[in-house]
């Protein structure tokens, strides 16, 4: 199974792609796309658009997980990365993919085994299912690369829901 894990951002989206053979994962893909606030949002879209796109087209998953996005009083962030979602849903729709989503506690369970884990834990594990030398950066990254094993782990078990 391949999987493409998904950061969503307007500025910096992080797109991680993960194979599952049996009881192992591999990376084959990591990237982030960073866009800047001087472009027009169309150009920041389809910049997006194209790189998700792109490695879709490359590495053909079975499924896009992302992260699902809390925002409780940060109204123009939320707005903002309903764009980059956007771009996410055009290439799933476009590739025949489907969208899970994954909220932060879910994946934090499912990498470090507590909902309550910090950022660094999980890029720790994240290190370490992978087999990497390094931990991976920047946080958008390793936060791609946890989405991604995270479907990989539920997948067959407990999905995360389908989005859209």
């Amino acid at each position: 199974m391949v999987v493409l894990g998904i950061d969503p951002g307007i500025t910096n989206m992080g797109l991680g792609v993960v194979e599952r053979v049996g009881k192992q994962a591999r990376l084959l893909h990591a990237e982030v796309v960073k866009t800047t606030h001087g472009e027009s949002a169309p150009k920041r879209v389809g910049k997006l658009y194209r790189a998700v796109y792109q490695v879709a087209a490359t590495y053909s998953p079975q499924a896009i997980g992302v992260e699902e996005q809390f925002f409780y009083r940060q109204n123009e962030l939320a707005y903002k990365v309903g764009w980059a979602m956007g771009a996410v849903f055009l290439v799933a729709d476009q590739l025949s993919i489907p969208v899970f989503g994954y909220g932060p506690p879910r994946i934090k369970q499912a990498l470090v085994g507590n909902g309550q884990a910090d950022k660094s834990q999980v890029a720790y594990m994240v290190r370490a299912i992978l087999g990497l030398k390094t931990l991976p950066r920047p946080t958008h990254l390793a936060d791609a690369l946890a989405i991604a094993l995270t479907h990989c782990f539920y997948t067959g078990l407990v999905p995360g829901k389908p989005v859209g």
